[in-house]
């Protein structure tokens, strides 16, 4: 009796998860966390269509400047994330962009600043089932180079300020006890998000280029934070991030063969 390899079981067909199959997304997909913001992505693309709407995954797929886009939310946290992953690369993603929101540790970040990641501590467990604890988490660094000089030049002009480093993935949102968050700060962690790590660690064993751009938040080390209405500027972080990966994913199609 042979043991099940989930991989080849689901691989080029319809995603348990996902409820996608093979030519519903494009090689390039965009990962928010919350479903809502699959639909503000999708004001962005053109002839953009609802592919499915499953559990936390909610799908569209269009284009931007003829390049064929998706947009699917993960949920929050790794082991979503994580799923969400492996089964769009097995119907042919090649590039996963997270695009969420975070909370930042340096205290010159505010709300509403874009921070793009480097690599991630991986201050969670579903990375330990693929890699040691020992092995790094980071994505492509040519994708995340472009994306870098791609934001920087987008927001040259209105003063908007785009943050570089490392950040840290954590499982436990209520867990990260002030003890705790002044250790990360003392190794000059950047952020805090939920997703990252898992994301990269997929790409790396999967051969996908992964990337992972947030808007800020809250600040954790300062105390800046919203959580009882509605936060304006991280409203319009999560704009500014969608333009600025669009336009990335655009140029490193065009010039991706040269």
């Amino acid at each position: 009796m042979s043991t099940l390899d989930k991989s080849q079981v689901t691989a080029g067909k319809k995603q348990y998860h996902i409820a996608l199959s093979p030519g519903e997304i494009g090689e390039y997909v965009l990962l928010p966390g919350d479903p809502a913001r699959s639909d503000i992505v999708a004001k962005y693309l053109d002839n953009a269509q609802l592919m499915a709407n499953n559990r936390e995954h909610r799908t569209f797929t269009g284009t931007y400047k003829g390049v064929k886009i998706s947009v699917t939310s993960t949920g929050m946290g790794c082991p979503s994330t994580a799923i969400a992953a492996e089964e769009l690369i097995n119907i042919g993603a090649k590039v996963l962009i997270r695009i969420g929101s975070s909370a930042a540790l340096a205290p010159e970040i505010k709300i509403g600043d874009l921070m793009i990641s480097t690599a991630a501590m991986k201050n969670e467990g579903t990375s330990r089932f693929y890699v040691p604890d020992a092995f790094p988490a980071v994505p492509d660094f040519d994708l995340t180079g472009l994306l870098i000089n791609t934001a920087r030049e987008m927001t040259k002009a209105t003063g908007e300020k785009v943050f570089v480093g490392i950040s840290s993935t954590d499982d436990a949102f209520y867990g990260e006890t002030p003890e705790f968050i002044e250790s990360l700060r003392k190794l000059k962690i950047m952020n805090i998000e939920m997703e990252a790590s898992a994301l990269y660690t997929i790409g790396h064993l999967r051969d996908v280029k992964t990337a992972c751009i947030c808007g800020t938040s809250g600040n954790l080390t300062t105390g800046e934070v919203i959580y009882t209405h509605k936060n304006e500027k991280l409203a319009e972080a999560w704009e500014r991030e969608i333009k600025i990966v669009l336009e990335a994913i655009y140029r490193y199609e065009k010039n991706k063969d040269n």
